[in-house]
């Protein structure tokens, strides 16, 4: 997360211009009738806001107005889909705002980097394990867990560093140079949080995943020997 003192005000205008059309674009394509006529989908929403809240509080703030915490939008995107992920994860962030933990002129940035870029990390991997339909649980598992959750804390670190970069206003540490090998300790946690999330719900409440076709992924392997008979 990077504090608005970070960022020129250019930077801070494009934050805002890229996440209000997504927000946007979100609340037209959420469903609304599902999630008001379901109340397990409202018990899933209310409880996702929750724990991303406790997890974005948990951080580590440093003197020079960056922080650091753990994203965990992969997992919230395949139990939600996209359009109730960047919702809910709105809905954090303005208790953030409200505590006082992110700057409102900053909002429009982290939103930018923290939701929407993981999301459509999750979303571009998932719809292209959907296009091969593999029936191997794991390919769901690593390839929609696990590895869209590293690549989007690498996205976000590399793009960040590049914002603070191009405006200037931000002391580049002298220790950048090794600054790759310091990525592994960013990538491993955010993916396995994630994965181990995935994995746990695949496992105990598949059907809590609405992206998650249960049908392909946890048919008995005889069904389909039977039905080329």
């Amino acid at each position: 997360m990077i504090a608005a003192e970070l960022l020129s005000t250019q930077t801070l205008g494009l934050g805002w211009a890229i996440y209000l059309p997504a927000l946007a674009w979100a609340a037209w394509r959420a469903p609304w009738v599902e999630l008001f006529s379901d109340s397990r989908r409202q018990h899933l929403l209310f409880g996702t806001v929750l724990v991303l809240f406790l997890l974005w509080l948990m951080r580590r703030d440093f003197d020079s107005g960056l922080s650091y915490h753990l994203i965990g939008m992969t997992a919230v995107t395949l139990l939600l889909d996209w359009p109730l992920a960047v919702l809910g994860a709105l809905i954090a962030q303005l208790g953030l705002l409200a505590l006082g933990k992110l700057d409102l002129a900053a909002l429009g940035i982290n939103g930018a980097l923290l939701v929407l870029l993981p999301v459509l990390v999750t979303e571009l991997c998932a719809m292209r394990v959907e296009q091969h339909q593999p029936r191997n649980l794991f390919v769901y598992i690593f390839c929609c867990g696990f590895f869209p959750a590293a690549l989007a804390v690498l996205l976000c670190v590399l793009i960040g560093l590049g914002l603070l970069w191009v405006d200037g206003i931000f002391l580049m540490p002298p220790w950048l140079e090794d600054f790759i090998g310091y990525l592994w300790l960013v990538m491993f946690p955010e993916a396995f949080i994630n994965g181990t999330a995935v994995t746990a719900l695949v496992v105990f409440c598949p059907e809590w995943l609405e992206t998650f076709n249960r049908t392909r992924y946890l048919q008995a392997p005889w069904k389909d020997d039977d039905s080329s008979r």
